[in-house]
C-alpha cells in the first residue's frame, strides 16, 4: 500500500510529526450507480482537501486527537468500472488493513461500497452490527436493474446472516422495502427521522452494548439544510449535535471496528459542506479512540 505524505493526507499534518498509525484513510471515489445528482467520485479528494482546514485541537476532548491516534492516508488509485471488481478491491484493502490491526475509514464515493467494505469484518466477527446513518433505507433488492446499487447497499449487507442493522434518520423508503423490513424486523431496527423527538437512546445504547459495530454514514442522513451537497438530499434529517451524540454513545458502549462515509457530491464554491464531512470523519476517529 502506498501512502500520501502527512502534509497531503487527511488533516494535512506537518511531516515532522510521526506516530505509529492506528487509522488508515482509504479514498474510494466509486461512482457507478448514482440515480439523481452525480459527483460522488470527487468526494474523497474534497474531504481530504477540506480536512486541512479542520482545527486539530478538539475542545470537547481537550486534546489534539491525531497525536494520540496516528493517521495515514492511502494514495488515490484507479477504481475498476466494474462494480463487482471495485467491491472486491475495497474488500481486499480492508482485509490488508485489518491484518495490521489498524482501523480503516473509507471515504466514498457512493454507498454501494459498504457491502465490500464489511466483507473482511464478517470473517473476523461472529456477529456484526451496522450503525447506519442515512435518509434512505437502502433495502431494495435492486434499483434500475442493478442489485449492487447504492439503493441496495444495506440489503446486500443483510445477505450475510451475521449482520444486523440499526438505522438513524430514515425518511425515504419504498413499498417493497417496507415489506422486506416487516419480514426482517428482528435484524433491522430503524430510528425514523419523523420520530426524532421521541427517540429512546437508552434503548439504542442497550442494543449496541459490548457489540462489534461497523459505522456506515451516508451524508444525506443530514438534513438537506446543512448538507445539500449529495446526490439525493432530503429535508427533515439529522442535525450536527444530535448526530455526534449518537456516535459518541456508540463509541462509549460498543466496539466500533471500522467505518465509511459516503455520498458527498461537492458543489463548486461551497466548501463548507466538504468541511462538515471532514470534521465528521475526525470526530468519529476521536470518539472511537478517546471516549471511554
Amino acid at each position: 500500500m502506498k501512502y500520501l505524505s502527512n502534509k497531503n493526507g487527511f488533516l494535512g499534518i506537518d511531516n515532522k510529526f510521526s506516530i505509529k498509525e492506528k487509522v488508515i484513510i482509504v479514498p474510494f471515489g466509486l461512482e457507478k450507480t448514482v440515480s439523481y445528482g452525480g459527483g460522488t467520485k470527487n468526494g474523497p479528494r474534497e474531504i481530504i482537501k477540506a480536512s486541512h482546514q479542520v482545527e486539530l485541537y478538539d475542545e470537547e476532548l481537550n486534546c489534539e486527537p491525531y497525536k494520540k491516534i496516528g493517521i495515514k492516508t492511502l494514495k488515490p488509485f484507479k477504481i475498476d468500472k466494474n462494480i463487482k471488481k471495485a467491491l472486491k478491491k475495497i474488500s481486499n484493502l480492508n482485509e490488508q488493513i485489518l491484518a495490521k490491526n489498524i482501523f480503516p475509514l473509507t471515504l466514498g464515493g457512493e454507498h454501494s461500497i459498504t457491502p465490500g467494505c464489511i466483507k473482511p469484518f464478517l470473517k473476523r466477527y461472529k456477529k456484526l452490527y451496522l450503525l447506519h446513518f442515512d435518509a434512505h433505507a437502502d433495502l431494495r433488492e435492486s434499483y434500475n436493474g442493478e442489485k449492487f446499487s447504492h439503493a441496495s447497499a444495506i440489503r446486500r449487507c443483510l445477505d450475510n446472516k451475521n449482520v444486523s442493522v440499526i438505522s438513524f434518520g430514515i425518511r425515504n423508503i419504498s413499498q417493497s422495502e417496507i415489506t422486506f423490513l416487516k419480514r426482517n424486523d428482528s435484524k433491522i431496527k430503524i430510528f425514523w427521522a419523523k420520530n426524532k423527538a421521541k427517540w429512546n437512546l437508552v434503548k439504542f445504547k442497550n442494543m449496541i452494548k459490548n457489540k462489534n459495530v461497523y459505522l456506515t454514514f451516508d451524508v444525506d442522513g443530514f438534513d438537506s439544510g446543512i448538507m445539500p451537497a449529495t446526490g439525493t438530499p432530503e429535508p427533515g434529517g439529522l442535525q450536527w449535535d444530535e448526530t455526534l451524540n449518537i456516535i459518541k454513545l456508540a463509541a462509549k458502549h460498543s466496539n466500533i471496528v471500522g467505518a465509511d462515509i459516503n455520498e458527498l457530491a461537492p458543489i463548486k464554491g461551497f466548501d463548507s459542506y466538504n468541511f462538515l464531512v471532514a470534521k465528521l470523519a475526525y470526530k468519529i476517529l476521536a470518539y472511537k479512540f478517546l471516549i471511554k
